[in-house]
């Protein structure tokens, strides 16, 4: 709803941390771990296989975390359903993070087990240079 308001951009100034939700599904819960080497992503994804989800970064260095499912439980025709409580059918979850500027894009790390799923995302430790750039100044242009 606030992508449709304010749009992209503007979405960093309204929340903070730099966590943001997706329009449709729901929200897997993250841990977000940020070592000295590393920024590590925790995600529970209970359930999804390592080929129902996709973790891309996109040019604005924003990480989006996709699950999607389509298995439905197959019962009997003769199955009576006394209580439906768990989420059965199609599913799925989003999550966008923008990154910090200081890690390596071309080495992150992603792996399923037991229902979560680890992302890790290196620090790049190796001094920027400045963005400042002096300009000259003369008398006449």
């Amino acid at each position: 709803m606030a992508n449709d308001l304010f749009g992209y951009p503007l979405r960093r100034f309204f929340w903070s941390p730099a966590v943001f939700r997706g329009p449709s599904g729901t929200i897997a819960l993250m841990d977000w771990l940020e070592t000295s080497n590393a920024h590590i992503f925790k995600v529970d994804v209970p359930g999804f296989s390592k080929d129902e989800i996709t973790v891309q970064v996109d040019e604005a260095n924003v990480l989006h975390i996709q699950g999607t499912s389509g298995k439905e439980e197959a019962h009997g025709k003769e199955a009576i359903w006394h209580l439906a409580e768990r989420q059965t059918g199609k599913r799925g979850f989003s999550r966008e993070i923008e990154l910090p500027e200081n890690v390596k894009l071309d080495k992150i790390k992603a792996q399923v087990e037991d229902g979560l799923l680890t992302i890790v995302v290196p620090r790049d430790t190796a001094p920027r240079p400045s963005k400042v750039r002096n300009i000259n100044i003369t008398s006449k242009l």
